[in-house]
């Protein structure tokens, strides 16, 4: 029998082979190389769009005729050729956006996940986040502040595995990641969203669990002008536990749409502006439960409290354009520009104190235990004597910056068809964050009562200051606790200015033809050079009160404002501290080991040859399309650090903390063969194979050179130290997916995948031992006794690739509508999905220095073993009105410490219901308009971090209810 036939053997001009597999195999793997090839994601010239120049279908972006065209990776700047004069049936609304994405999904020779807009500037969801998280096998991370969707895990790995584009080309971001936040991107200038799950060697960029391809609109895809207009006014925090305040926030949008001079020019423009600000968002933060003296006895009591409420501001400003040229079907220029420029900001207002444990400064005395009630060995109340409270007025806030071009230009030469695209992306990021505290000055002490403790429940403890922390005359800016070392180094608060900037530099040069030999209908070859600068700097230091008479200086807090401290049922004086410094405050400078560990800039120069051949023919009697091919990746990397030796480092300013500036680099080769396969089983039924060898490169804080060590003070005596590794390589596996689909034509689809992956390297930061030498000086203490002694060889904690382990999993798909089964339930629809993910990886708590808690091992960062999605809806006669759920179990997600590095943190898992309904106005003289109301967290989901068990949270924090009412009108 032949295990490879083509689909084509009829035709007179295409040769039939009989091949024996292991020849078929050697045939396609030496074509490949042989062939020629195209740039990244070229297979959309391959589809021919079918448009009508009068159907109001054409209007719409990614249309399922145009997503056809989208099921391939896209080249950056890539439309459809456009073929007037036929005719269409006009979908909308919801159904148009599901379509459009099962239309991408159906047509891809790769396993992928799409999202397209329902309209113009209307992506399902609020975000472009939430939108993601709603697909097979994703699950979102929601932010700790502001309560929405923010970091995206793809089958059980963290956000740093995933590559990001938009329209095909790598970004710039303003983390420490690689990819950029989602939250750069407003949802209203999407056009789609497509997820790979497994690899094309023709896109460059890729992730190790997935590759996410954000995609604008292309004008030359529309079949006319088009304008759509949007406002939306915005409830955020509404029925809120605590009754705090809500917030509130706008929305405007335009988009534009046009082709002129006989449809050869396109232009399509983009503008959403936003301002939120957020309802008050309850936290608590527990010290968790200890034991106290009382009266000879050790009684259990809490350990101690923090209770805050935090109001958040979000305004952005986002735009895109794109210019296409198109005067024959040889010739063919895309411009794209898109640009983001955001301000976000945190205002804390809180009260913290000890109850069994100190405060952890200079001026509070040892805590002292009276009139408790005791029973079972737990003092449910009681009063805590030699106590201090702290009044926390903080504020974090960033603004960003993200400008994105892109050029390309494609030309057809006879049989082959060449292109060049240009890249240009410059994100920059300057955060501020003030820490101020209030309270009683120097070494005064308060009390305070307790009650309602019963053990456990340390979130509904009732607590009751002995003093008024609402009287402005109580509740003094000042050094409160001494943190900073008391009298030597007052400390009334503190002020960080990090400042991040990336800017990342591609050009890509690509060639394809059409082929006929054997299976290889299609040869392909590029090559693409990237270019990468990423640093980190900043200022930092303590917050002195200005003109203040010695270290226990106190002055009134400005304004006249309270505002009540979460749930703690208490008010406290409140402010923003804001523009302070020179009027409150004086800075004094601060460094030290671990703010120059915060300084870094890393350098890297990627280039990236491919080949790859696309396929079609037969195998066991079944019909096959894909793709085979090959990346060679070679990397030069180089990152800058200080070097600072803590024996030397006996202040917090540049003379008595020196530190020597270091730079240090590496390079390295990747190989990265690929194969996807998709068989036809007849009745729109097909199964999907895809085999590859993937990597994600390391963050890049994590190529950062330079060190910190010393003499470690306790345990044996030996030099320590940390810091990053230039030399690192990337986390590297080997993937296999398997994917059943079974289509209705664009309307449905059920689907079945597992996927495993084997990993062959994971970056994890662990001892090692680390020869000293090059970096001791006549000052540095070496150890005196033990094994040690004397050398100059010790442990140094950094990033390196160790050995990895294995993820695999299964997800379900279900999106159908009802009038598949009957008539009677024309309109409405579902979508559901469910994803089981496992690991055998545990990775050693030592290796991670920022995790909240003490556990021995830790999970996989991101890896929620079930992920469940649900969306009904109903879209009939211009209403639509939808409900949809997203649920993941607990996992180690990732936030924000306060000394603004990364921390891992234990977070439980959740279910968050969201509601939307709309109409649109489909006859008269007001046709085009819709109304549409959304609810946001219906069901009040808190964010709750835990250590050790998950129904005893260590921090919850609470958003409410968000509400968005709004119009559009489309002409």
């Amino acid at each position: 029998m032949s295990i490879f036939a083509t689909k084509r053997t009829a035709e007179p001009v295409r040769l039939s082979f009989q091949l024996s597999p292991v020849a078929a195999g050697c045939a396609v793997f030496l074509s490949v190389f042989a062939g020629s090839a195209y740039a990244q994601a070229t297979a959309q010239d391959n589809t021919t769009t079918t448009t009508s120049a009068t159907s109001s279908v054409a209007t719409a972006p990614n249309s399922a005729e145009q997503a056809a065209a989208a099921a391939e990776p896209t080249p950056p700047g890539a439309t459809a050729v456009v073929k007037p004069g036929v005719a269409t049936v006009q979908v909308t609304g919801i159904r148009r956006g599901i379509e459009a994405a099962i239309s991408i999904k159906k047509n891809s020779s790769s396993i992928v996940e799409a999202i397209s807009a329902e309209d113009i500037g209307k992506l399902p969801d609020q975000s472009v986040a939430e939108s993601i998280s709603r697909l097979p096998g994703v699950s979102a991370q929601r932010g700790r502040s502001s309560g929405k969707a923010a970091d995206i895990s793809v089958r059980g790995l963290s956000p740093s595995f995933n590559g990001t584009l938009l329209n095909g080309r790598e970004m710039a971001s303003t983390g420490n990641a690689r990819s950029p936040e989602f939250d750069l991107f407003p949802a209203e200038l999407m056009g789609s969203i497509v997820i790979y799950k497994t690899p094309d060697a023709s896109v460059v960029g890729q992730g190790l669990a997935s590759t996410i391809d954000l995609r604008t609109v292309q004008p030359l895809d529309f079949g006319k002008r088009t304008v759509a207009v949007s406002y939306k006014k915005s409830r955020l925090g509404v029925k809120q536990r605590d009754g705090l305040p809500e917030g509130d926030g706008e929305r405007y949008t335009l988009s534009y749409i046009d082709q002129f001079a006989n449809r050869t020019i396109g232009v399509a423009m983009g503008f959403t502006r936003y301002e939120e600000m957020g309802g008050g968002q309850s936290k608590f933060n527990s010290w968790g439960t200890a034991t106290m003296d009382y009266n000879g006895t050790q009684v259990k009591t809490p350990g101690g409290f923090g209770y805050d409420t935090e109001v958040s501001s979000h305004n952005r400003d986002g735009a895109f354009a794109s210019l296409q040229f198109r005067p024959n079907r040889n010739f063919k220029s895309t411009v794209d520009l898109f640009y983001s420029a955001g301000e976000t900001g945190l205002k804390k207002t809180g009260f913290e104190g000890g109850v069994a444990y100190n405060g952890g400064g200079k001026y509070e005395l040892p805590h002292v235990l009276s009139t408790a009630t005791v029973s079972n060995g737990v003092a449910t109340s009681g009063t805590i004597s030699n106590w201090k409270g702290v009044v926390r007025n903080h504020y974090e806030g960033a603004e960003d910056d993200l400008k994105t071009i892109g050029w390309n230009t494609e030309l057809k030469i006879a049989d082959w068809t060449t292109a060049a695209d240009l890249t240009w992306s410059k994100a920059t990021k300057l955060g501020s964050r003030y820490e101020t505290t209030a309270g009683i000055p120097g070494r005064a002490q308060d009390t305070l009562q307790y009650s309602n403790f019963d053990g456990g429940n340390v979130t509904e403890v009732k607590y009751t200051p002995g003093s008024n922390y609402a009287d402005r005359s109580v509740a003094r800016l000042t050094d409160v606790m001494g943190w900073s070392g008391g009298e030597a180094s007052p400390q009334a608060g503190y002020l960080a200015q990090p400042y991040v900037e990336d800017q990342v530099k591609a050009v890509r040069l690509t060639a394809k033809r059409a082929l006929e030999f054997g299976p290889l209908i299609g040869s392909s070859f590029g090559f693409n050079h990237t270019s990468r600068d990423k640093s980190r700097t900043g200022d930092e230091g303590r917050l002195v009160i200005k003109g203040g008479n010695g270290p226990y200086a106190a002055v009134d807090m400005p304004g006249s404002e309270v505002a009540m401290a979460g749930a703690s049922g208490f008010q406290v004086a409140s402010w923003d501290p804001r523009g302070s410094l020179g009027t409150v405050y004086e800075l004094a400078p601060k460094v030290d080991a671990d703010i120059y560990n915060k300084y870094w800039d890393v350098q890297e120069r990627i280039n990236t040859v491919y080949a790859m051949g696309d396929l079609e023919g037969e195998m066991f009697g079944l019909s096959y399309r894909g793709n085979v091919g090959l990346q060679a990746i070679h990397t030069n990397q180089t990152g800058g650090g200080y070097v600072i030796d803590k024996a030397r480092c006996v202040g917090n300013t540049a003379d008595t903390c020196p530190a020597q500036r270091v730079v240090e680099g590496s390079s390295y080769w990747d190989v990265l063969p690929s194969l996807n396969l998709s068989f036809d089983l007849k009745d729109e039924q097909k199964v999907r194979v895809g085999l590859a060898k993937v990597v994600s490169r390391a963050n890049l804080d994590d190529l950062r050179a330079g060190q910190n060590f010393g003499l470690a003070g306790q345990g044996v005596s030996i030099l320590t130290g940390s810091g990053g590794n230039p030399q690192l390589e990337p986390f590297r596996a080997k993937s296999f997916d398997l994917s059943y689909e079974k289509y209705f034509g664009n309307k449905g689809y059920i689907s079945a995948a597992v996927f495993y992956k084997k990993l062959d390297s994971y970056i994890i930061r662990v001892p090692r031992m680390f020869d000293y030498a090059p970096y001791i000086t006549p000052t540095t203490p070496l150890p005196l006794t033990g094994p040690y002694a004397g050398s100059t060889q010790g442990l140094f904690t950094q990033p390196i690739n160790g050995d990895g382990g294995a993820i695999k999993g299964y997800e379900l798909a279900v999106n159908v509508p009802f009038s598949m089964v009957s008539q009677y339930l024309d309109g409405f629809g579902v979508m559901v999905n469910h994803s089981d993910t496992k690991s055998n990886v545990t990775l050693p708590e030592s290796g991670f220095p920022n995790v909240n808690g003490d556990p021995l091992n830790i999970p996989l960062p991101g890896l929620s073993r079930k992920v469940t999605n649900l969306r009904l809806y109903y879209e009939k006669n211009g209403f639509q009105i939808a409900a949809a759920a997203r649920k993941r179990s607990s996992f180690l997600g990732q936030v924000s410490d306060f000394q603004d590095n990364q921390q891992l943190t234990f977070i439980k898992g959740e279910t968050i219901v969201d509601l939307q309904a709309s109409y649109e106005i489909q006859s008269g003289w007001l046709k085009g308009v819709s109304l549409y109301a959304q609810a946001q967290n219906w069901n009040n989901a808190p964010f709750l971090e835990f250590t050790d068990d998950e129904n005893n949270p260590s921090n919850r924090v609470d958003y409410g209810r968000t509400y968005h009412f709004g119009a559009s009108y489309k002409f």
